[in-house]
């Protein structure tokens, strides 16, 4: 009974309140009918009809993410800077690290193809040599690539393409996000197991042309509070030429571990292995006589790169929230170079193994704080060190092993480096959707070089070199979101080249400078609009200009000795555009996971010398700096296909600052890289949940190029090769 009348009870009590309301509610209508009568002879006033309407911006931001970063990313202001993103699942899968493919929606990324993977060259809108990407800042989920970031930034190691999930690039401002280079930042994003994930095992197996064996293996999981991801990577290849041959090993491991949803720690280990023949560079008359010639048919390049990473990252409450990540790199270069001789000249007598280590480690932590009606506030600091042992060995043995060291020391330096900064940004949201982001960085830099071994040729005195640097850089980004989904930015911002262990003191010169070069310094003005005014489609246009100021030159004192002085200051100025249109978007495919995007990016560029000491540089257009750069292409996906056709075109571009041809006869080099379009296909098909097949060409039309040359002649580019395979998901 007690039960009933609990049940009872509240029913009867609601069923009164209602009776009560609807009574209330008979009464005032009573009313209202008799006020209305009353007031029968006055006229009823009909008021204008006020129409609300509202555009849910959401909508719009999430179309422009599949092309660019977040506004705010993390601890990230990327508001107001230009910024591209590649997400990789969206075209077929990349093999053996072609970044022609990899790079293909990337704009303006100029690649220097070199067959071999133990070097990669990258440049941007003509400021700087593309020779080991040293003017780009090349970053893994934030994390530097380079041998050392300070002293020595080459790029020596990539990780399979496999590996990640989408590349980001970033310009004016990225000194200010990231740090050293002019601009701007390439930040290669790891891929992670989506949470729920459960144990998945797949493999990858690709067999091509010229001897080519790709396989990438991956057994990941993210369930609960632990998530894990590891993976084996191994590509071989016979190269083109004899002593072309390689082999990249990659090994990773993620592990985290999430003990609310409010933080995250964990635990990143990558390696890293490659070895490859070095068949040597050739004259432009040797490739055109045959591209097959070897060169330098005993020289050899070992890398290996070691890095583990310790993050943690954690919301405090109160918009409150941390990114922080410590890091430890082990790299090691080691090469066996002997004299390059021609067809049918007598092998060389003695060979030099040189070693080059970096043991670097470094921390980023970075603070963000959203406050007001949009506006967020980050503060951070980097600090970084270097110790990078230099070593050469002269020997008889032409095949020396890389670990050989009996041979008669040549040269042996201990460098270090040593590098902090602090920074802040803010971006303020303002009314009529107007936003600005202030910036400021504070850098600092040591570099040390002290040597116990000189080479024998030379008569100078041992080289105790150490420099110092201090400087600040400024920044300020203006935007306003306008229409549906369209935004106008602006971007001034300044950027550095850091002073590099060659910069204090050449080891291979008789002459030791009084004192170092001055830091070469950037200025980048950008100015654009971007959005997705409509379904499917996404645009991207801005105007720049860029100010090289002290950018180092080479200066010859006689046949063996030069000196790096600071005599060059460039200017790039140029147009950059990008759009993208899926087709399908606007139609009931799309919601059936049908998409036929076409692309089309390109940048002009026009970059000059305004100010040298070398007579008759000013005016000249430094090296690799074509006047156009395009890339389009076509992808259709679905859940089952990924088809892509993709092109890169580039104009004729100087190898050199010079704008000079050199040399006669089997010694001739033309002045200037000829213009080349390349073409490529490559497919991904899912016959079913667990089985996918592969296949691709490369260079479709077999075009006969080379887009790579340093100052002992080119490195011919690969012809058409192809490739198949499949993949298997458990």
């Amino acid at each position: 009974m007690l039960l009933l009348r609990r049940a009872v009870l509240p029913f009867a009590l609601s069923m009164s309140l209602i009776s009560l309301s609807v009574a209330a509610q008979s009464t005032t209508s009573a009313q209202d009918d008799d006020a209305t009568q009353g007031q029968s002879s006055h006229k009823a006033t009909n008021l204008p009809a006020v129409n609300v309407r509202a555009n849910d911006w959401r909508k719009y931001q999430k179309a422009k993410l599949m092309y660019q970063m977040p506004e705010v990313d993390g601890p990230k202001i990327t508001v107001t800077k230009k910024t591209t993103v590649t997400h990789l699942e969206n075209q077929p899968t990349v093999i053996g690290n072609n970044l022609n493919q990899t790079l293909a929606r990337t704009p303006g990324v100029l690649v220097s193809e070199q067959p071999t993977p133990t070097q990669f060259n990258l440049s941007y809108r003509g400021v700087g040599n593309p020779q080991e990407s040293e003017f780009v800042l090349v970053m893994q989920d934030g994390i530097p690539m380079e041998g050392d970031w300070i002293g020595f930034p080459t790029l020596y190691a990539f990780p399979m393409t496999q590996s990640l999930s989408e590349v980001q690039l970033i310009r004016g401002g990225s000194s200010l996000l990231y740090g050293p280079e002019p601009a701007p930042v390439i930040n290669l994003v790891s891929k992670r197991p989506a949470p729920g994930t459960p144990l998945t095992v797949s493999t990858e197996n690709v067999v091509g042309e010229h001897g080519l064996f790709s396989s990438y293996n991956v057994i990941e999981r993210n369930q609960g509070q632990w998530a894990f991801r590891a993976d084996a990577g191994y590509v071989h290849s016979d190269g083109t030429r004899a002593n072309d041959g390689s082999q990249n090993r990659q090994a990773d491991l993620y592990v985290g571990y999430r003990p609310d949803e409010h933080q995250l720690w964990y635990m990143d280990f990558h390696a890293i292995s490659a070895v490859s023949g070095d068949p040597g560079r050739l004259s432009y008359t040797l490739w055109r006589e045959d591209p097959r010639t070897v060169t330098t048919p005993y020289n050899r390049d070992w890398v290996n790169r070691d890095q583990l990473v310790l993050g943690h990252t954690h919301d405090f409450g109160n918009d409150w929230s941390l990114d922080a990540k410590l890091w430890f790199t082990y790299q090691d270069l080691v090469s066996r170079a002997a004299k390059a001789q021609l067809p049918g000249q007598a092998a060389p007598s003695t060979t030099t193994l040189q070693d080059e280590a970096f043991r670097t480690m470094g921390a980023d932590v970075r603070l963000r704080k959203h406050w007001g009606q949009g506006n967020a506030f980050t503060i951070g600091a980097v600090v970084f060190h270097g110790s990078d042992p230099f070593r050469q060995w002269s020997s008889t043995d032409l095949l020396v092993a890389p670990d050989d060291h009996s041979g008669k020391p040549v040269l042996s330096q201990r460098r270090s480096s040593q590098y902090e900064s602090l920074f802040a940004e803010n971006v303020f949201r303002l009314p009529y959707r107007i936003h600005f982001v202030p910036s400021v960085r504070l850098e600092h830099e040591r570099i040390a070089v002290d040597e116990s071994v000189r080479p024998p040729f030379l008569s100078r005195p041992y080289i105790h070199e150490a420099d110092t640097r201090h400087l600040p850089l400024f920044g300020l980004g203006l935007g306003n979101d306008f229409g549906h989904g369209n935004e106008t930015y602006f971007n001034v911002s300044q950027g550095w080249r850091p002073l590099r262990f060659f910069d204090i003191a050449s080891p291979f010169s008789n002459l030791v400078p009084g004192h170092a070069a001055k830091l070469s310094k950037s200025v980048s003005w950008e100015a654009g609009v971007h959005g997705a005014p409509v379904t499917g489609l996404y645009y991207d246009v801005s105007l720049f200009w860029i100010n090289f100021r002290n950018r180092l030159e080479t200066r010859y004192i006689n046949a063996i000795d030069t000196i790096d002085v600071n005599t060059g200051n460039t200017r790039s100025r140029g147009l950059e555009a990008q759009l993208d249109y899926d087709f399908f978007a606007p139609t009931q495919w799309a919601s059936e996971g049908q998409h036929l995007e076409a692309f089309v990016n390109g940048s002009l560029l026009n970059a000059r010398f305004v100010a040298s000491a070398i007579p008759g540089q000013v005016g000249k257009t430094p090296a690799f700096s074509p006047s156009y750069l395009v890339k389009t292409g076509v992808t259709w996906r679905n859940e089952r296909v990924k088809l892509s056709l993709t092109a890169v075109s580039s104009a004729a571009q100087y190898w050199q600052d010079s704008d000079q041809a050199y040399g006669s006869g089997q010694t001739y080099m033309p002045a200037r890289i000829p213009a080349y379009t390349v073409v490529d296909v490559a497919s991904d098909w899912q016959l079913n949940r667990s089985l996918r097949l592969l296949a691709g060409i490369s260079n479709l039309g077999n075009r006969r190029y080379f887009d790579r040359v340093w100052q002992n002649g080119l490195e011919p580019a690969f012809g058409r090769t192809w490739y198949t395979g499949f993949a298997l998901s458990y």
